[in-house]
């Protein structure tokens, strides 16, 4: 199943991220993660929303230059090794990782690995083949996370 992140090129400067975050904010859109990157002078932001689409309009409304990018969303165990099962599996099928991030649902039992690939269909058939669970856009956009923790 595919999912949709949302890339942000941006300068290395103060206030990028205010700027994005605020027009999500104005727009009602909730951030579900986010990944900020920078090199020298440049950098970017890959960003889960509840509502990829309208952030994507808002973001380009606002002059902000975004990148609405299939992804696939990876159902993993939260435990040593779970990642690692599913990158030997793609790394043995040819498939290459270009971008990845993860999150706990939770501890000691789940986690998502949303994985940016080169070849998203033959990810889909080999996933599913070895049966892992993806997640949808309406499921990354329901998740809560650490929903057993007080806080």
């Amino acid at each position: 199943m595919i999912a949709y992140q949302l890339t942000v090129p941006v300068d290395n400067t103060p206030g990028k991220l205010a700027r994005v975050s605020g027009v999500l904010a104005r727009e009602k859109i909730n951030i579900r993660a986010i990944t900020i990157s920078s090199f020298g002078e440049r950098g970017f932001f890959n960003i889960l929303v509840d509502d990829p689409t309208l952030a994507r309009k808002a973001l380009e409304k606002a002059g902000i230059k975004t990148d609405l990018k299939e992804v696939i969303a990876v159902l993993i165990d939260d435990r040593p090794g779970g990642m690692d099962r599913l990158a030997q599996l793609l790394g043995a099928e040819g498939i290459n990782i270009e971008n990845a991030y993860g999150f706990v649902l939770e501890s000691s039992k789940s986690a998502v690995l949303v994985v940016d690939v080169n070849d998203l269909e033959k990810t889909q058939k080999i996933l599913k083949e070895h049966k892992f669970k993806t997640l949808s856009p309406e499921a990354l956009a329901a998740i809560e996370p650490f929903h057993y923790m007080k806080y």
